[in-house]
């Protein structure tokens, strides 16, 4: 009797197999789908998928792109869709919980250097830590990392598996911001400046604090911070029009926030703020308090907000200067009409998509490009109806 079960489970993942073939196959490139926007109707193509909850995008001169894994993988991938093999030279990262490989861009001057720089979380003894490498991307026949070097590692009480922040942002001088999660269980630590909880930070390509950092010399503050008083800084860019840094960071349940980094500034958290615990109970002492700046922009309920883009192409003229964010809770692409530093309006897109967005970027292209974080995630390019 043994032998027709086996034959049907055989048969029955045989065929599973096709499905699924049948369903990538489907959903590749080329398998377009449209949804409405202020901008006409929209595009989105499956460019690559089967990418294990990809989290992080750069873009490459020639338009190819670094992606990482959360699970502890690089790749590079071609504007067709082709993968290549995991890099080899990514350091052993902590996969567990929120944790992994997470943000990784390019330097600024990467047609000289082939610099990259990524972060990720390390594990150490109890727990885990928000880490930042650098190193050079070789392009041989198997691709790989060189030159690796751990350049600044975060201190304080270590995390369980969450809040890690990780997005980096480098600015023109060179000096890389970087946003460092409070690790959850230790949210008050984020008013301490001891520590590297819940901070921003501002390092040169080297790992050092720069001497004009904001807490250099001052006694019990670490000299990288730049800002504190954040939660999970889940989106970090300059703006193009400004030349400001622009943060996107989860609230509880409640409470997300867009925030203008100012040098020094405490943003708050957990002393203010706009939602409240998981279970219900208060967190904050109130919306406001003096020595304490306010979002430009804030949700509740929570949408979850991501990586985040200026965009500033020519593929969508009626969008330019918008601010872009993916939503993981919210499961859709959202823009943020400008005008200065006031955020005038607020459009919710691929809600249909039912997909939890990880990150979005502008391309070379124009076009927006973004991850969808799951188990077989896929890469998607976002344009104008036949474009």
């Amino acid at each position: 009797m043994k032998a027709p079960v086996l034959w049907v489970t055989g048969s029955l993942a045989a065929a599973t197999a096709l499905t699924v073939s049948f369903l990538i196959a489907t959903t590749s490139r080329g398998a377009d789908t449209s949804f409405a926007s202020s901008a006409g109707q929209l595009d989105v193509q499956t460019i690559a998928s089967g990418l294990v909850n990809p989290w992080a995008l750069a873009f490459l001169p020639d338009g190819r792109m670094l992606v990482t894994e959360r699970p502890g993988r690089m790749r590079i991938v071609t504007g067709n869709g082709q993968l290549s093999p995991p890099l080899k030279g990514v350091p052993e990262v902590w996969a567990t919980g929120q944790g992994g490989l997470l943000d990784v861009v390019t330097d600024k001057d990467f047609k000289q250097n082939n610099t990259i720089y990524f972060c990720f979380a390390e594990r150490a003894s109890g727990g885990g830590r928000t880490a930042v490498a650098r190193a050079k991307l070789v392009e041989a026949d198997t691709p790989r990392l060189d030159e690796m070097k751990i350049i600044f590692r975060q201190q304080g009480p270590l995390s369980s598996g969450n809040h890690y922040g990780c997005r980096i942002a480098q600015a023109n001088d060179g000096n890389l911001f970087v946003t460092l999660g409070e690790h959850f269980s230790h949210r008050d630590q984020a008013q301490n400046l001891a520590n590297h909880l819940g901070k921003i930070i501002r390092i040169t390509p080297d790992g050092a604090a720069p001497n004009d950092n904001p807490f250099v010399g001052r006694e019990g503050a670490k000299p990288e911070i730049w800002s504190y008083g954040h939660r999970n800084e889940q989106g970090l860019a300059i703006n193009p029009a400004s030349g400001e840094l622009w943060e996107i960071e989860h609230g509880p349940r409640g409470g997300d926030e867009v925030n203008i980094i100012g040098k020094g500034k405490n943003y708050g958290w957990p002393v203010i703020g706009y939602g409240i615990d998981y279970n219900g109970a208060k967190i904050h002492e109130s919306t406001a308090k003096a020595g304490m700046e306010q979002p430009i922009k804030y949700w509740v309920p929570s949408i979850a907000p991501s990586g985040m883009a200026f965009y500033t192409g020519k593929l969508f003229p009626k969008w330019d200067g918008s601010l872009f964010t993916g939503a993981l809770a919210g499961k859709m692409l959202v823009r943020l009409s400008l005008k200065g530093n006031s955020v005038t309006g607020e459009e919710r897109l691929l809600q249909n998509l039912n997909e939890r967005i990880r990150d979005v970027r502008q391309g070379p292209d124009g076009a927006l490009w973004l991850l969808t974080d799951n188990a077989a995630g896929r890469i998607l390019r976002i344009s104008p109806a036949g474009k």
